[in-house]
């Protein structure tokens, strides 16, 4: 044969298959350009010189990998359905005499038109948005934007590389599914799964099993470090479950249901009964890939919306003072040294003190499990984290001078306070004594580091520093053999009248001068400055929502592929029961309503299912959410909520879209 006959030929089989082949370059173009611009950004030395852009790096580079993974995983995916589509088409290429080394070399020019229109749309497109997307972190990170246009050499040979490789084992692929099938087989390619599908019941018990227990860890699971740990045992389950549910539990409902002779030998019942069976078992993959999809769409954007929304929120409960000072000693005079340093270089820099607190401060865990004591093991046992809690004590005096109230109390006397979990019993024993509690308050210090406890924390006011410190030593006993007993904390927490950059200036001056005190002093220290800590926090949940926005764009064009594939299989698959149900007495607009009633049942079953698992999740992820100081519920169920009923209307675009497609395929 002519050596220009086989790229002339893959040339002409790309544009006769434009329907499905367009699509799929379309995709590919996007993934290119997707992966190319978080790698670019991962990269870009710009960031570096941005507050919090490190915390964005950081991000990014993740997202890079995660964008690596799903590329592999998707584009497999489509390719071989598009390869399976097609078997027909190479089994009469094998039929008119074509040999398999022949087809070979087709598939193998195809590849290569792909694998350059991709690359080289996907490079020009994201060079072209890899500016705009740096343009959107700087503003999320609220900095300036700017002049000039950064193209990552690294980033290009790392794509370069990634895809090159991925095209080439697609291609491979391919060719070994072609070459393990025989001509007879890849003519009957895309009619493969006419018989009436079998009921798998264990299967399907399974999927359910599987199901209900990641379920059941979601609704169950209530320390946050236990739900980050569990978190990936439960979307496993819950994969694995939806795709045994789709597969095999959808056709052993079916069969129940035709078995039930009363409902199955009704018209409508018969045909659409029997019409979602066969595409149960013909797209129960696909639809259980879109349900996937969506639900990832659904639990990434409504966490990082949630969170990059309430940042505010976030930084004012973790820092409720704008500057704190916090010293490892109980030495009085020393931290007495540390205020005037604070007091002083406040009043050389013309900064005023609205609003000062001092006291001292003993805090670790213990665990509970109801009645009245706490007591002590291995709090590393992850069986154990649901019973973790940290005990906060001040003293009286402190807590007096905080409520601006004289408190007194006698030896082993106690206040309360609990807010996320409520102790309602009037004494508890600790370390072999029982504390009795004259009062349980509503009202306690604003510690900042609480709100960012993973664990409940409840604060107790004690008699006076002599208790605090026997707390001390009797703790150090169980805790030291561990390596990580607790101290006690002097901490000096202030508002001043200043602005951002007069609080940033407080901290830096007061860091200068109080360095060579503490040293001095061998006193362990640290500094608090909310203004300084913003920057941090928007790099960090600006560069999640970055990431977020950016994976759901990524997991919605794989839903969007996926169903206008399954849209076009489906329409050829339907044009043949179309003509038969014709044939055998049924109208045209009976034939008609009875395939948009299963179409329409089929394509929104993945939209129900995401967003049950969706709302099951929900619980889980609140808990992860907790881990990141967001505890506005409120807020998250808004999100939730929200991005549940965008998606549905993007979703319900989709199905219009790739219905007219389908009815298209249909009427010729």
């Amino acid at each position: 044969m002519n050596s220009r006959f086989y790229p002339k030929l893959a040339a002409s089989n790309i544009r006769k298959n434009a329907r499905t082949y367009i699509p799929y370059i379309i995709t590919c173009i996007i993934t290119v350009a997707m992966y190319y611009i978080m790698k670019s950004l991962s990269l870009n030395e710009g960031l570096e010189k941005v507050k919090g852009g490190e915390s964005v790096k950081s991000i990014l580079s993740l997202g890079s990998g995660v964008i690596a993974i799903f590329s592999c995983i998707f584009l497999f995916y489509t390719n071989s359905f598009l390869t399976k589509n097609r078997k027909k088409e190479f089994g009469l290429f094998n039929i008119l005499g074509m040999e398999k080394r022949h087809i070979s070399k087709v598939i193998g020019y195809e590849s290569i038109y792909v694998t350059i229109i991709s690359l080289a749309g996907g490079f020009l497109v994201g060079i072209l948005l890899d500016k705009l997307m740096y343009m959107i972190i700087l503003k999320i990170l609220k900095a300036e934007i700017p002049l000039g246009f950064y193209i990552s050499k690294e980033a290009i040979i790392s794509t370069l590389i990634l895809f090159s490789i991925l095209f080439f084992l697609i291609f491979l692929n391919s060719l070994r599914m072609i070459h393990l099938s025989k001509p007879i087989e890849l003519l009957k390619g895309g009619n493969t799964g006419e018989k009436e599908p079998k009921a798998k019941w264990f299967l399907a018990l399974l999927g359910v099993i599987c199901l209900g227990t990641g379920y059941y860890i979601a609704l169950t699971v209530k320390n946050p470090v236990k739900a980050l740990t569990l978190f990936f045992v439960a979307v496993l389950l819950v994969i694995f479950g939806t795709y045994m549910i789709f597969t095999a539990g959808s056709i052993a409902l079916l069969k129940i249901l035709k078995k039930n002779k009363r409902y199955y030998y009704k018209t409508n019942h018969f045909i659409n009964v029997s019409g979602m069976m066969y595409r149960m078992k013909q797209n129960a993959v696909g639809l259980a890939n879109i349900c996937i999809l969506a639900t990832m769409v659904l639990t990434t954007v409504s966490p990082t919306v949630s969170m990059v929304t309430g940042v505010e929120d976030i930084i004012l409960q973790r820092y409720p003072y704008q500057l704190e000072f916090n010293a490892y000693s109980t030495d009085k005079k020393k931290f007495d040294g540390i205020v005037d340093i604070v007091n002083k270089t406040a009043d050389e820099e013309n900064i005023k003190i609205k609003e000062r607190v001092v006291y001292s401060s003993l805090q670790f865990s213990a665990l509970y499990t109801g009645g009245d004591e706490f007591f002590f093991g291995d709090t590393n046992d992850i069986s154990m984290l649901d019973n973790i809690y940290n005990l906060n004590f001040i003293t009286a005096e402190d807590y007096s001078n905080y409520i601006d109230e004289k408190i007194t109390l006698n030896d082993n006397e106690v206040i309360f306070y609990s807010d996320s979990v409520k102790y309602d019993n009037d004494s508890f024993k600790l370390f072999d004594k029982t504390y009795n509690i004259i009062k349980h308050t509503d009202k306690y210090l604003n510690v900042g580091l609480m709100s960012a406890d993973i664990c409940p924390t409840f604060g107790i006011v004690v008699k006076d520093m002599a208790t605090i410190e026997y707390l001390q030593e009797e703790q150090k006993k169980i805790y030291e053999e561990h390596g990580y007993p607790s101290n006690i904390v002097s901490h000096y927490q202030i508002n001043t009248n200043g602005n951002t950059d007069e609080q940033i200036r407080l901290h830096d001056k007061i860091w200068e001068k109080m360095s060579p005190y503490v040293q001095d002093n061998d006193i362990a220290y640290h500094i608090e400055c909310r203004e300084a800590e913003r920057d941090f926090a928007y790099g960090l949940y600006g560069g999640l929502f970055f990431l977020g926005m950016f994976l759901s764009v990524l997991f919605t064009i794989a839903a969007v592929l996926i169903i206008y594939y399954k849209q076009i299989s489906e329409g050829y698959d339907d044009k043949k029961r179309f003509e038969i149900m014709q044939k055998v007495g049924m109208t045209e607009q009976e034939v008609k309503k009875s395939i948009h009633s299963q179409v329409l049942t089929v394509f929104f079953l993945p939209l129900i299912t995401a967003g049950i698992h969706t709302a099951f999740a929900f619980p889980l992820i609140k808990k992860i959410l907790a881990m990141m100081m967001l505890t506005d519920t409120r807020l998250y169920i808004l999100c939730t909520v929200t991005s549940f009923l965008v998606f549905a209307v993007v979703y319900g675009i989709i199905y219009m879209l790739t219905a007219k497609v389908y009815y298209k395929i249909v009427r010729k």
